[in-house]
């Protein structure tokens, strides 16, 4: 199978402590379906595992992905890992699914999130917004992180490139 060779290159992955493989498949569906080329590193990458997939690819956009509820604890290690690398420092990243394992929506640790450097939280699996993201980078009208706006209203999870509607 070849990928195509248009719009963005986007790595897909599983959080350092989640072993499920069908919401990764799913999601390289979903990216692929709206026209943009995949590398899945599959189910549990560590923080260091992703630095070297992100040197390796150069992606455009990091997609991570928790199933088990620690979406909160790993994404957070992982973001952490990227920032703290000047030539990965830059790369977007956006974390979504179940960030506890209470499985409710966590606004309080969505905003921890984009506070440690991720460029969206899709808390509890908001395709819609992820979509919007997607969308939003492949025009070029994801600026950088700090002029972006936190969206208001229908997804108080995400963060939209600013001018965006959600």
């Amino acid at each position: 199978m070849e990928l195509p060779t248009a719009g963005l290159k986007v790595l897909v992955t599983g959080t350092a402590s989640d072993s499920h493989t069908w919401n990764l498949v799913y999601l390289q569906l979903f990216v692929e379906e709206l026209g943009h080329r995949v590398v899945n590193l599959g189910p549990c990458v560590t923080g260091e595992l992703l630095a070297e997939g992100c040197r390796r690819h150069r992606p455009d956009l990091v997609v991570m992905s928790s199933v088990n509820g620690h979406g909160y604890r790993d994404g957070l290690t992982a973001v952490t890992r990227l920032r703290a690398e000047p030539s990965l420092a830059g790369t977007p990243l956006v974390v979504g699914g179940k960030l506890g394992v209470a499985g409710e929506r966590d606004p309080e640790r969505a905003a921890l999130l984009l506070a440690a450097g991720c460029d969206a939280v899709f808390d509890d699996g908001d395709l819609d917004g992820l979509r919007d993201f997607l969308t939003a980078t492949a025009r070029g009208a994801l600026g950088p992180r700090a002029d972006r706006t936190r969206a208001e209203g229908g997804r108080p999870d995400a963060v939209l490139p600013a001018g965006s509607s959600a």
